[in-house]
This record gives C-alpha cells, sequence and structure tokens, in this order.
C-alpha cells in the first residue's frame, strides 16, 4: 500500500513534510558552511518531528490520539519557532532565511490550531 494515498490532498500533511524536508537543508547547511552543531541539531529534532507526529495521527487510533498527535505537533512547532529566532538572533541564518521559514511554520501552525480545534468543536 503505496503511504503517499492516505496523505495525498492533506495540506496539513503535505506541508509538513516539505517542512521537515527544509529543516534537513537547513540543517545541513549550518553544520557545513556555518559549523553550527547544537542549536542545528535542535532545530532538525522539532522541526522534523511535527511532520513526524502529522503522519502519526493520520492512523489515529480515536479523536483523543489525533487530538493528541496534534497537539504534540504543536508544541514540536513552537520548539520550532524557538529554535528559528534563536539562530537568526544569533547570525546563523540571514533575515530572509529566517522569514521564509517561519512562515512556512506559521501556517502549519495555523491549521494545526483549526484541526485541533475542529475535532473538539465535532466532539461536542
Amino acid at each position: 500500500m503505496d503511504e503517499n494515498n492516505h496523505t495525498k490532498g492533506n495540506t496539513l500533511a503535505e506541508k509538513s513534510v516539505l517542512f521537515s524536508i527544509r529543516s534537513v537543508k537547513c540543517y545541513q547547511y549550518l553544520t557545513n558552511e556555518k559549523k553550527e552543531y547544537v542549536m542545528s541539531k535542535q532545530f532538525l529534532r522539532c522541526g522534523t518531528s511535527i511532520g513526524a507526529n502529522v503522519h502519526e495521527a493520520v492512523y489515529a487510533q480515536s479523536k483523543a490520539d489525533f487530538i493528541s498527535k496534534l497537539s504534540i505537533s504543536l508544541k514540536e512547532a513552537s520548539e520550532t519557532s524557538y529554535w528559528l529566532k534563536i539562530l537568526n538572533k544569533t547570525q546563523y541564518i540571514s533575515d530572509e532565511q529566517y522569514g521564509s521559514l517561519k512562515e512556512d511554520l506559521d501556517s502549519i501552525i495555523r491549521i494545526i490550531i483549526s484541526s485541533i480545534k475542529t475535532a473538539k468543536k465535532n466532539d461536542l
């Protein structure tokens, strides 16, 4: 069974995969070009965890499990935002790099929050 059939058309899943790829590429840039290994590893971990938890939510066992996985994604996104800010303020990434990554991340955060609210509302 092709995993892509279960996430195709799922904007959040698709955006989270693209953000994970950007996170990996940013990590490679930071380690290869800037020789920064500590913050970049933290950024990589949480930046890719967003999508991992979103993809777990696709196969959630229950609505509560779905909300839980998305809530973890939201927490990871918040941490990712923190590390992006620190990497920018310490001049490891430019304002332009920061703005582009932050824009994508903010879009993902908005979708996660909306999805959690919708799932909770449907419980009433």
